[in-house]
């Protein structure tokens, strides 16, 4: 958390929430917003980044920054992938509203109506508790990656042999699992791969053509290298901050969780399809946007596969990854900011707000999930 306080430090100090255009143009704001984002990049020494706003449902702002390669020099352009990471949890919540509008799944129905050889802890656990983190269930990674350190099949078996954490809806607790089983729901119930079913019936609606799945071992075309600050393992305690290559894992059981590669313009259009109601109804958004009720009457901080970050007086919902990528909804507001980095610990969830503030959002900071945080499938080589 001591680099996310870092940010939130930083970007106060280059612009003091509340100064912004209030009844000035989009152009002003956008002007406002690349210089916001140079200064940014500079103070938080942020090879390359993308951003994309879209206002009153149009991307009236799409830029690219920076390098998406340092030791060669490549520039960051709009065709750049950058990973998503936990921000893929918002696609999967809408594939399952898909389904639910579709009649083939209950989002208030147990998992074992579903699947099945489950541990029998598991079986009362229902749908929307997967997809809002209050499931109870253990979770399939730790501080090294899957569990054990071995296959995603190894883990599955270690993490069915645990212990639940919880009794179900009790409280929010971040975790894997629920998004690996949410991805063995979809690919049952729509009867194809849990990616071929996001790539068709959203991507293609969307118009997405830079999206993909995958980590930073795949070979794919136009990735973004990862970054950090963070001291190597083999530094000395007293040895300054440089700059190196960050690795992460991303085996296909757990694509639903964080496997999503993709451009700031294609998040954009995404949401512009969202909003317009061209992927869900309104009232299964709605549903996405409302935190989860626990079993004492008490919100959760998610609702379905979405941070929900503020309700009042401006709502603000969220998804967020890898320390380095998010996007905010202001759904009042008719607003919704992209930003993609190849920094770990970039966190532009803590700086997004000002963004918003050039716009005439709310300008309150977000507080930051366990999501906004570098996943423990990440290494530093």
């Amino acid at each position: 958390m001591r680099s996310t306080h870092r940010v939130i430090m930083i970007v106060a100090l280059l612009f003091p929430l509340g100064v912004h255009a209030h009844a000035g143009s989009v152009e002003t704001a956008n002007q406002q917003t690349r210089q916001f984002i140079g200064q940014t990049m500079d103070a938080l020494r942020i090879p390359g980044l993308q951003i994309a706003v879209v206002k009153d449902g149009k991307v009236v702002l799409s830029d690219s920054h920076g390098l998406a390669n340092v030791e060669n020099a490549l520039p960051a352009t709009r065709a750049t992938r950058f990973p998503l990471n936990s921000a893929t949890k918002s696609f999967t919540a809408v594939a399952m509203m898909q389904l639910a509008e579709a009649g083939k799944v209950n989002l208030d129905a147990p998992i074992s109506a579903y699947l099945a050889d489950l541990p029998d802890a598991w079986r009362s656990v229902r749908v929307r508790q997967l997809l809002a983190h209050t499931s109870g269930l253990p979770d399939i990674l730790d501080a090294q990656g899957l569990l054990g350190g071995g296959t995603e099949a190894a883990a599955w078996t270690a993490v069915t042999q645990r212990p639940v954490d919880a009794a179900p809806g009790t409280r929010f607790t971040y975790n894997q699992t629920n998004y690996v089983l949410l991805a063995r729901i979809i690919a049952a119930q729509a009867a194809m791969p849990y990616d071929r079913y996001v790539a068709t019936r959203q991507f293609d609606v969307a118009r997405m053509p830079s999206s993909t799945f995958g980590d930073s071992y795949d070979l794919i075309a136009n990735n973004a290298t990862i970054y950090s600050w963070f001291p190597r393992r083999t530094d000395a305690p007293d040895a300054p901050p440089r700059l190196s290559h960050w690795f992460y894992d991303m085996t296909p059981g757990l694509w639903a969780g964080g496997g999503m590669l993709t451009t700031a313009d294609d998040v954009a259009k995404w949401l512009v399809a969202l909003t317009g109601n061209r992927l869900v109804n309104a009232a299964s958004t709605r549903r996405m946007w409302t935190p989860e009720r626990l079993n004492d009457g008490s919100d959760g901080a998610w609702g379905a596969g979405w941070a929900v970050l503020q309700r009042a007086p401006q709502r603000q919902v969220a998804g967020m990854g890898g320390a380095r990528s998010a996007f905010i909804v202001y759904p009042d507001q008719g607003l919704a900011i992209v930003v993609l980095t190849n920094l770990v610990g970039a966190n532009p969830q803590t700086f997004i707000p000002q963004i918003a503030a050039f716009y005439g959002a709310g300008t309150q900071a977000p507080a930051v999930s366990r999501a906004a945080r570098p996943s423990p499938a990440g290494s530093r080589r």
